[in-house]
């Protein structure tokens, strides 16, 4: 039975808000917990999104945290397809679905994620602009990659990030043609710089992937509703048949914000300002995943992490400190990608300007090798490619900040976990 003395209310149905539900009765919770979310699909993951689903490697069922009957076992009241409207902190209430419903929290959860971000220029209403976030985004773009490779079409994906470049490489599966227009000199520049950006370039090219940078689009242009080509603000024009925004993601913060909760500056990600609890400005009010901007004092700055990790590790410890357990939230932020032949995993953070070497261990013209960023010889960043099994010992290099001997380092026969104390 469930003792409704207490009711935790989670907003939000991605991964960082079912794990938290997950954990709230894994600890003992006996409290009611209601799930609100406003996507009609129930909880699922997101990476296979633009990898193994969007390839039809992966089943749609796979994606979901838990089996359908999991909630109803848990007693979690699951409340799909509805979006919370506002929330008053005064009577720590939340008004949600069309019909005005009412419910009081005693703490409550905001596990909202992000959107994509748009394209504000000229033909985004047209029937061939995609994005993709959603488990029905990846299911139309599906079949759009599907039907480009059969007809010879082409796609343009605005942006050369993470997503844009999976995408990429689904797309040249499928046998569409691929052009990339991004404003940096490189892929992925935010994040891996120059030095290793160049890398990704060359193992799209290779696939066949053409790449127009240092330039944006300006206009999708269209005829009787479909897309036709896309122009970019320094002249060029590229046919093509679908374009894919891929630019990035905006955290969903209007909720929190109408509330009064205190939101970070773009510098620090946008996201919801937590303490090193995930609590928000309101003692009663939790953030975690996309959403949450968090303090993390290794690295001695505010972050925004959207990736799966994240999630997965910041819905349980959201749920622990609304319990009352004294939890501090400082994982080394981690994510994975997979590329054609390509399989890496990234730890850390060192974005541009914060490194001052970057250290190669392998080969990477065989795409076989560990990055390291580092700076005054400490590790703040490492990136495995086709290497594996070596996230733990990167990851406390980065944790204890120790000093590392860059000779050894990029030894391959000096073991990993010998640099690691």
């Amino acid at each position: 039975m469930v003792d409704a003395d207490q009711t935790f209310v989670i907003v939000g149905g991605g991964l960082a808000g079912a794990k938290a539900a997950e954990t709230l009765r894994a600890e003992g919770f006996s409290g009611r917990v209601i799930l609100i979310c406003d996507e009609r699909e129930r909880p699922y993951e997101r990476p296979a999104l633009s990898k193994g689903y969007l390839l039809g490697k992966e089943t749609r069922d796979s994606l979901f945290v838990h089996e359908p009957a999991w909630y109803a076992q848990n007693d979690v009241e699951l409340h799909l397809g509805q979006t919370v409207v506002s929330i008053d902190r005064a009577a720590r209430t939340v008004h949600y679905g069309g019909d005005g419903t009412l419910v009081r929290y005693d703490r409550l959860l905001l596990a909202t994620g992000a959107e994509p971000r748009r394209l504000d220029i000229p033909g985004t209403e047209l029937a061939g602009v995609h994005h993709l976030r959603r488990l029905s985004h990846a299911e139309r773009l599906k079949g759009t990659l599907s039907a480009l490779g059969r007809d010879n079409g082409h796609l343009v994906i605005a942006g050369a990030g993470w997503i844009g470049l999976e995408i990429a490489a689904a797309a040249r599966e499928y046998g569409a043609e691929v052009t990339v227009v991004e404003p940096s000199a490189t892929p992925l520049h935010a994040v891996l710089g120059p030095e290793l950006g160049e890398l990704f370039a060359e193992l799209h090219r290779e696939r066949g992937v053409r790449f127009h940078f240092g330039a944006r689009l300006t206009e999708i242009v269209g005829q009787d509703g479909m897309v036709l080509a896309v122009r970019t603000d320094d002249g060029e024009e590229h046919l093509c048949h679908d374009v894919l925004a891929a630019i990035g993601a905006a955290p969903r913060v209007s909720l929190a914000e109408a509330a009064g909760l205190r939101i970070a500056d773009r510098a620090h990600g946008g996201g919801i300002v937590v303490d090193q609890h995930l609590r928000t400005s309101d003692p009663d009010i939790f953030a975690a995943g996309d959403v949450a901007a968090f303090p993390h004092a290794l690295f001695g700055t505010r972050l925004r992490v959207e990736h799966w990790a994240n999630a997965l590790n910041g819905g349980p410890a959201a749920a622990r400190a609304m319990l009352g357990q004294d939890v501090t939230y400082d994982r080394v932020p981690y994510f994975f990608t997979d590329q054609y032949d390509l399989g890496m995993e990234y730890s850390g953070w060192a974005p541009p300007g914060s490194y001052d070497e970057v250290v190669i261990r392998g080969d990477a013209g065989k795409r076989e090798f560990i990055a390291f960023w580092m700076r005054e010889g400490r590790v703040l960043a490492g990136m495995n490619v086709n290497v594996w099994d070596v996230t733990d010992p990167i990851q406390r290099m980065i944790r204890t900040r120790a000093r590392v001997d860059t000779e050894a380092l990029s030894d391959p026969r000096v073991p990993l976990e010998s640099l690691a104390p």
